[in-house]
């Protein structure tokens, strides 16, 4: 897959930004998890692509509360997104190890977007 990022040299200020990258990452992290169970996983990738819609948001946005506000957005549905591949792991529903692949990306964005708060 070709990534459309990396397709053209963007001044977009989430392009320049690591937490979106690592956004993505946990969006594409949720979406191998293979959850089975259609309404978790619509819960999931729609938080996991939420994350990644609310730190490009927060990129964007000029006053310091409205940034701090789309980036701490962003880490509640970081955190729900991870939430739903341990769910549906725990109950058979996902891809054994999904959590374990999923949690240390949700980790660092979470980091990532708590300084980006302050």
């Amino acid at each position: 897959m070709t990534d459309p990022i990396t397709t053209f040299r963007s001044q977009l200020p989430h392009h320049r930004l690591i937490a979106y990258q690592v956004a993505v990452e946990l969006l594409l992290a949720v979406k191998a998890a293979s959850i089975r169970d259609t309404h978790l996983r619509d819960q999931a990738h729609r938080a996991a692509k939420s994350a990644c819609l609310n730190t490009a948001e927060g990129a964007g946005r000029v006053s310091r509360g409205d940034r701090a506000r789309a980036f701490a957005i962003a880490r509640g549905e970081a955190v729900e997104a991870v939430a739903g591949v341990e769910i549906a792991e725990l109950t058979g529903d996902a891809d054994a190890g999904a959590t374990a692949r999923c949690i240390p990306i949700a980790e660092r964005l979470v980091a990532l977007l708590r300084g980006l708060t302050r």
